[in-house]
């Protein structure tokens, strides 16, 4: 990529970020969350995993760009810690850097509640959502054996690591 063209998708993501909004995820947001959920995911979460996220008091965040919903995340926080779990951008919104400014605001959020580090698992298969994390900064750490299903048993899972310090 150019100069030119590095600057000019910098400034057009800045744009976008002005536009957009965090809001808490409620349980009025989970129909609309589940229903993309199903559409994007070949294992998603349940109505029922959400529930739980919101009842244990995960950081549930709903994004907004111009007021409509355009993707959701759900992280978990233990002592200096962020542990994300689920993020997604709605398929009409991807490639616009959404995902990327939504990873931007949970960092921001992890670090405001105390946490120096933040973690996740990542499919090896999954290469938009790997560039997506390494562009943000995440560096792989390790290798979880067998984590996720898959069509035909088990699937590695990659786990990531960012320094919020």
């Amino acid at each position: 990529m150019t100069d030119a063209a590095a600057r000019a998708e910098q400034l057009a993501r800045y744009e976008a970020e002005q536009m957009l909004r965090y809001l808490p995820m409620s349980e009025a947001d989970l129909d609309w969350v589940v229903a993309h959920e199903l559409e994007l995911h070949a294992y998603p979460w349940s109505r029922g995993n959400f529930l739980d996220s919101l009842g244990a008091g995960y950081a549930a965040w709903i994004q907004q760009l111009g007021g409509k919903r355009t993707a959701y995340a759900v992280v978990l926080s233990v002592l200096d810690e962020a542990h994300l779990l689920n993020i997604s951008v709605c398929r009409e919104a991807q490639g616009r850097g959404l995902g990327g400014a939504m990873l931007r605001h949970l960092c921001e959020q992890a670090r405001g509640r105390g946490a120096s580090q933040f973690f996740l698992e990542v499919r090896p298969s999954n290469l938009p959502a790997l560039s997506l994390y390494r562009r943000v900064g995440f560096e792989p750490i390790g290798r979880r054996k067998g984590y996720y299903p898959a069509p035909d048993g088990r699937e590695d899972a990659i786990v990531m690591r960012l320094a919020l310090c």
